[in-house]
């Protein structure tokens, strides 16, 4: 058996792409089967916005490496979401060069959705094992959003395949890639 799902392909990568990243989202959540959606978000701005569509779709679980304004904080709880800054880097770690590198031929955006998913796993935000939407961009905003299992970065490549990282689909992404 064979399932067609569509794929939004942006020509650029970047934060121009941001809405129709919003648009594929909403789609797919009106699916129903999709709890939560994970962005990321350095300054909060892209988290608030996502809360914000989102709210009463998903929840949403908005993820930054630094620490976020204090008011775009305020603004994701006010819609529902739940703000997680000054995160780990799960995929800058020691021995993670070439599984990080793997995921930036997909693309920055990409590379960063698998992350934000690994990050809220392992602070507890998601529930593992459930499938989740990522959300993340090339610098700014979003460009990319995939459907992925909730894990935790100990258990990405775990023996175990319930417990193993699966992207299972890709909603968008850009076909140029930045590479810095």
């Amino acid at each position: 058996m064979s399932v067609v799902k569509q794929i939004v392909y942006f020509k650029e990568p970047g934060p121009v792409n941001t809405d129709a990243v919003l648009d594929c989202v909403t789609r797919r959540i009106r699916e129903g089967d999709i709890k939560t959606v994970v962005v990321a978000s350095t300054t909060g701005e892209t988290g608030v916005k996502f809360a914000k569509a989102l709210k009463g779709l998903c929840g949403v679980v908005a993820v930054s490496h630094e620490e976020m304004d204090r008011g775009f904080k305020e603004e994701i709880v006010k819609y529902g979401g739940k703000p997680l800054d000054k995160t780990h880097l799960p995929l800058h770690a020691r021995g993670m060069d070439s599984i990080r590198n793997s995921f930036y031929t997909l693309g920055q955006g990409f590379k960063v959705c698998v992350e934000v998913v690994l990050i809220a796993s392992d602070l507890g935000a998601l529930n593992i094992g459930e499938d989740v939407i990522a959300v993340a961009g090339t610098d700014r905003g979003s460009d990319t959003a995939i459907v992925a299992r909730a894990c935790k970065t100990s258990d990405m490549f775990s023996r175990d395949r319930s417990k193993k990282l699966e992207v299972r689909e890709i909603l968008a992404m850009p076909l140029k890639k930045m590479w810095w």
